[in-house]
């Protein structure tokens, strides 16, 4: 493993819960839904359609040090990449191994039928809104996120060593190096 050169603001250390605040690939599902709104009628209802551009689904959070005061001792910005890009960068600025379970990480519906349409995979789509947060009690930091109005799930735990281990329902499997936001699969191709 490489070291993620950056500054780090928090801890995070072996045993600490990892939690997935917000919504993955949801800004990328906005993003594709503007962007090709014609071409997305042929699939789904106006009515449908409308309900995503109109949706309040983003956190409603500036200020990341909002998420200390409720517990998290680090937390990373899911933007480009998504959330496999962030849960990359987050154990390589601390040289850290972490476990997740896909199927833990918060994904609206919207941005399932969005992404089966292009073949994207959601986990790899732009996230502004969303982030992941280290905390000593998972659980605490989602009942807290919950009363604020947020939605957050305990995704997984920050491990020994440097292996970054994805949960699948077929047995574990290892977090691939990061690759382009799938976001530029759609928005690059001709109309």
């Amino acid at each position: 493993m490489r070291r993620i050169e950056r500054e780090n603001t928090g801890t995070i250390k072996p045993g600490q819960d990892l939690v997935a605040a917000g919504y993955a690939g949801l800004a990328g599902t906005l993003k594709i839904v503007s962007e090709r709104e014609g071409e997305l009628h042929q699939w789904f209802s106006s009515q449908y359609i409308d309900q995503i551009l109109t949706g309040d689904f983003l956190l409603p959070v500036n200020d990341p040090e909002f998420f200390k005061n409720l517990g998290a001792t680090e937390w990373e910005p899911v933007l480009e990449g998504g959330i496999l890009k962030a849960l990359w960068d987050l154990s390589g600025a601390y040289m850290t191994g972490i476990s997740f379970d896909l199927h833990k990480i918060p994904v609206r519906q919207e941005t399932i039928e969005v992404c089966e349409r292009y073949d994207l995979n959601p986990y790899r789509l732009y996230s502004e809104g969303c982030f992941v947060l280290a905390a000593d009690n998972g659980g605490d930091l989602v009942s807290a996120l919950k009363e604020h109005g947020m939605k957050a799930a305990v995704i997984g735990k920050v491990t020994d060593g440097i292996k970054r281990i994805i949960v699948h329902e077929d047995g574990n499997g290892y977090l691939d190096r990061p690759s382009e936001d799938e976001l530029y699969k759609v928005l690059s191709q001709n109309r």
